[in-house]
């Protein structure tokens, strides 16, 4: 599908809408990927925060119970919010060609889709929490905290699904130090809550998860304060305007349900892997949730830059500068694989110190060990589909790391757990299908990267 060049001139752009199709390319990656950085930091914290007062203040089961919850929630949230970033594309795409009416009708058309996931995940989630659960071998001692957890945060779903919408939508529009700003505070409250709701009035996971919804919905609030002043009425939104438009809505679709399905099937994968290390046992299952806290500080440089390059590659093509676009592409994989395998090299040493800091079982630390220094080696290849992933999506070709990596972090993870841990039932073993599929996915990534016309996808109307 082709764009026109030019509709109507934007004029008087806030400078927190960064334009990335000028000026210097690292420069403006690096500027626009800083706010992201210190936003997922900022997360990082307090989602460490949010575990260790649920280790310090309640017991392994309950901390076993929040800790194998990332995979469910990631089911059912990672699909709507993969159509999200479809949206965000859409929107960068518009806003690089400089056509305010297209970007405003995509703003809207995102927004009310937000809305109405929002209702459909809250009803999914409600529905299919016991079955999954269950499908998960969930021991009998940790599945009251998990089933109390979960109803209360798919009850108050809609914030997260919200918030992801509204983030979305702004760091299409190159803006990504205002939702900084609504993070930090969000981050505070969430913090302050958990300490109130679990240390002092000793409600367990129950106000963990609702900590958890309340902060969130305070970060939406936020948002749409925000959106809905805007100075600029192209960025504005309005109430009034939403309305279901079919061809934007097509747009969206064809851009983000890839990513949607995805997000959802891979996470069934990571289900089945996450059931393997259930039936190990409670410090199993708490060890490898305080590595993923820990985990998450290693992706930071991953996602920072797989966020910033849909952006960045849409805008650039929208406005059709492609040799830009494909320098920007250079830049932003390179510095992700980079930061990620130093920090990775930390991760391998240190991993034991840290864990401890979210438990005190020395049986809980050792699984995380082991899972830790099996795959930090490999995060350089995890940074790379990643990135390589986020340019694909940039240039709307959705299809590609939507097959790939179904086909390996799915399809092949589940194959190879399945069969490898029956014929070497050690936690090892579990940990090897990570650097595993991440290998075979960085090859196809490869591939498609150099010998795909990506940059002139938006022209064709490839998928």
């Amino acid at each position: 599908m082709r764009i026109n060049r030019i509709h109507f001139p934007i004029h008087n752009r806030r400078q927190q809408n960064m334009d990335l199709t000028k000026g210097s390319i690292a420069k403006g990656i690096l500027l626009f990927a800083f706010p992201l950085f210190l936003g997922q930091l900022l997360q990082q914290f307090y989602n460490m925060a949010d575990a260790w007062v649920v280790g310090n203040f309640a017991d392994n089961d309950a901390f076993a119970a929040v800790s194998s919850g990332g995979s469910l929630t990631f089911l059912i949230i990672g699909f709507f919010n993969g159509i999200a970033i479809g949206g965000g594309v859409i929107i960068s795409r518009y806003f690089g060609a400089k056509d305010n009416k297209m970007v405003q009708k995509a703003i809207h058309a995102n927004f009310l889709f937000g809305l109405l996931s929002s209702l459909l995940a809250t009803a999914a989630g409600l529905a299919l929490i016991p079955g999954l659960l269950r499908l998960m071998k969930t021991p009998d001692s940790v599945m009251p905290h998990s089933l109390a957890y979960f109803r209360i945060y798919f009850a108050g779903v809609f914030t997260v699904i919200l918030y992801n919408i509204c983030m979305s939508i702004m760091r299409a529009l190159g803006d990504s130090l205002r939702p900084l700003y609504y993070l930090i505070l969000s981050s505070f409250v969430n913090v302050a809550l958990d300490l109130l709701f679990v240390a002092g009035f000793h409600w367990g996971v129950s106000g963990a998860a609702l900590a958890t919804v309340i902060a969130q919905g305070l970060s939406v609030l936020l948002c749409l304060m925000r959106m809905c002043r805007e100075a600029d009425e192209t960025v504005r939104l309005d109430f009034r305007k939403l309305q279901f438009d079919k061809d934007i809505m097509s747009q969206v679709l064809c851009q983000g349900l890839p990513t949607g399905i995805q997000n959802a099937v891979i996470s069934v994968g990571n289900i089945v892997i996450q059931s393997n290390i259930n039936a190990f046992g409670a410090y199993a299952i708490s060890g490898q949730g305080a590595y993923a806290k820990i985990e998450g500080f290693v992706f930071l440089p991953i996602m920072s830059m797989s966020m910033v390059l849909p952006t960045f590659i849409s805008q650039n093509l929208g406005a059709k500068e492609y040799g830009r676009a494909k320098k920007g592409a250079a830049f932003g994989i390179l510095s992700g694989m980079v930061l990620a395998e130093l920090i990775g090299v930390i991760f391998y040493i240190w991993a034991p110190c840290v864990l401890r800091f979210f438990v005190d079982s020395e049986e809980a630390v050792k699984y995380g060990a082991i899972h830790s220094r099996v795959v930090a080696p490999f995060f350089f290849l995890l940074a790379f589909s990643h990135c390589v992933a986020g340019v694909m999506r940039g240039c709307g070709k959705a299809f590609v790391p939507m097959v790939t990596m179904l086909l390996f972090w799915c399809g092949v993870r589940i194959v190879y757990v399945t069969l490898a841990v029956r014929q070497f039932p050690v936690f090892q073993t579990i940990s090897w299908a990570y650097p595993l599929t991440w290998s075979l996915s960085s090859v196809i990534f490869l591939i498609a990267l150099l010998k795909l016309d990506w940059e002139r996808a938006f022209e064709r109307g490839d998928r």
